[in-house]
């Protein structure tokens, strides 16, 4: 008797380690979301706090297309600096939140967006800022 309830608390163990574990592994799936894009061939991820995205546009137009974005949408701005290879725009909400667009040269004509809003991201805000930045293009 005694030992089938020492192998009754081992199972019972084993089962509550293995949910644990199982419970931590479903909250890393938010971690990457692949969501379709509006334009055909541009794909937009959301991975660890930040929106990417690929733009069919040269460098200096999305620099100068996410200038007018983030002056629409009333950002404070802190500092822009570019090159012919990158560039960083970083601006404050009104709730000093920092949002950081940041452009990479990936050819002639094509351009990719890295956008962050504050320490964690908020994947609705940065939504809109892209969406500025196409309707800019």
């Amino acid at each position: 008797m005694k030992h089938s309830i020492q192998s009754a608390h081992g199972s019972v163990r084993v089962l509550l380690v293995a949910l644990g574990l199982a419970l931590a592994a479903t909250g890393l799936t938010g971690c990457f979301a692949v969501v379709a894009a509006g334009a055909a061939g541009t794909g937009v991820a959301w991975y660890r706090g930040q929106l990417e995205a690929n733009l069919g546009n040269n460098i200096d137009a999305v620099f100068t297309a996410s200038q007018k974005a983030l002056t629409q949408l009333e950002f404070a701005n802190i500092s822009n600096q570019k090159s012919s290879v990158d560039a960083q725009l970083v601006s404050r909400t009104a709730l000093d939140k920092k949002v950081e667009v940041r452009l990479e040269k990936v050819t002639d004509r094509s351009t990719k967006v890295i956008i962050r809003v504050g320490v964690f991201g908020d994947e609705t805000l940065s939504m809109s800022i892209l969406d500025k930045i196409k309707a800019a293009l």
